[in-house]
């Protein structure tokens, strides 16, 4: 069967479809700038990718153009959209609602209605996608697939904050999470690679890039993230702040008479490696090459960076009492030694130990400690739209 997998913006769409049976990826791309002028990128699997302007006044737009170009008699790979078996569509929020993937029916888009206020840029984005592909494909079974879902075994000691507890039984502000598809694929497969057993492991998987979350997951299930009601906390990321003290938002707000509002854009959007760096970039490679010339703000953010993912693993590591091993994955995570290198200088006390002959291989599946480290650390890519795949055929 082959799947469609969708994952809306709210002015982009990336897209795969995927041969189920052997997993091979037929076509991948983006729908970019959507509402705006539009752009398409179309990747044939045996083909040439290519990208042209192309106006997408909305997700239904963005959506047609996608299914032309899958049946597109010469740069397509499927003859017709009657061999489109399904689709797979990553819904970010799904709050307390969904504990796992569901079918998609007029009532699960009713629940996620009722979750947009907890993502207001991505929950009404994902829904217009749903929209679109329904009208687009009338009768081919779809279905959503939850960023927070995997979190939803994660115990209220480790899931409630510090506040009133009215603001949970009235408005379920609690930690969820996100990443929660990669970090089921990874854990799954950091399990295999270190031959554990699954109900009795402890692993710990750092999902770096632009948006950074870590996750501890114990016989499988997830025990604790470093994300909580918006992807907003946890480690800084690329333009993200990460953890702070919430004062901090009153006090900018007063000294710079900016609205509540206005504080938050600033510690989503300019924030993060990028505010730390002095604006240098959010991009990590950027900072290598600005700390590499000698920039000091950049080489801060690095480390900075590299400093908090170190304490979250620890603090995973006290919170399952132990850890048997440990999984970089993502942009960041996949491709940039540097931070590895620094994140893993911190976890001697673990008996980690580096193996210099493989830490420097990027985006492959790969063992970077020695054979003598008590704690195995792997570098696992991650697939969130094959994971998504085979979500929606398992339910299909």
């Amino acid at each position: 069967m082959n799947v469609l997998v969708i994952n809306c913006g709210s002015s982009s769409l990336k897209y795969q479809l995927i041969d189920s049976d052997s997993e091979n990826v037929l076509a991948s791309g983006l729908c970019e700038r959507i509402g705006i002028d539009g752009r398409f990128t179309f990747k044939p699997e045996n083909g040439e990718k290519y990208t042209i302007d192309s106006e997408m006044k909305d997700h239904t737009d963005a959506i047609k153009i996608v299914l032309d170009a899958l049946i597109d008699p010469k740069t397509g790979v499927i003859r017709e959209l009657s061999q489109i078996g399904a689709v797979g569509h990553r819904v970010v929020h799904g709050g307390e609602k969904f504990a796992k993937s569901v079918v998609i029916t007029k009532e699960v888009i009713k629940a996620i209605e009722e979750c947009n206020d907890l993502a207001p840029l991505h929950n009404p984005a994902n829904l217009i996608g749903i929209d679109a592909c329904q009208k687009a494909l009338p009768g081919v079974p779809m279905a959503a697939v939850f960023d927070t879902a995997f979190h939803q075994t994660m115990p209220k000691k480790a899931y409630t904050y510090g506040v009133p507890d009215r603001y949970y039984e009235d408005y379920k502000v609690r930690r969820y999470g996100f990443h929660g598809t990669s970090h089921s694929f990874v854990s799954k497969r950091l399990i295999e690679l270190a031959g554990l057993d699954r109900n009795n492991s402890k692993v710990i998987v750092c999902h770096l890039g632009n948006g950074s979350s870590i996750t501890a997951v114990k016989n499988g299930e997830s025990v604790d993230t470093s994300m909580g009601l918006t992807p907003l906390e946890g480690v800084p990321m690329g333009t993200r702040s990460g953890n702070l003290d919430p004062a901090i938002i009153e006090f900018i707000a007063n000294k710079e008479n900016r609205t509540i509002s206005e504080v938050m854009n600033i510690l989503n959007k300019e924030s993060g490696v990028l505010g730390i760096s002095g604006g240098v970039s959010s991009d990590f490679r950027d900072l290598d090459q600005a700390s590499s010339e000698g920039n000091e703000k950049a080489a801060n953010a690095l480390d900075v960076f590299a400093y908090n993912v170190a304490k979250v693993v620890g603090g995973y590591v006290a919170a399952m009492n132990g850890v048997d091993a440990i999984a970089f994955t993502a942009g960041v995570g996949e491709n940039h030694l540097g931070i590895r290198r620094r994140i893993m200088s911190y976890l001697g006390y673990l008996g980690v130990e580096s193996n210099e002959e493989t830490m420097g291989i990027r985006g492959e599946e790969v063992e970077i400690s020695t054979k003598d480290s008590k704690v195995k650390v792997f570098v696992v890519p991650t697939n969130e739209e094959l994971a998504i795949a085979r979500e929606t055929l398992a339910l299909i």
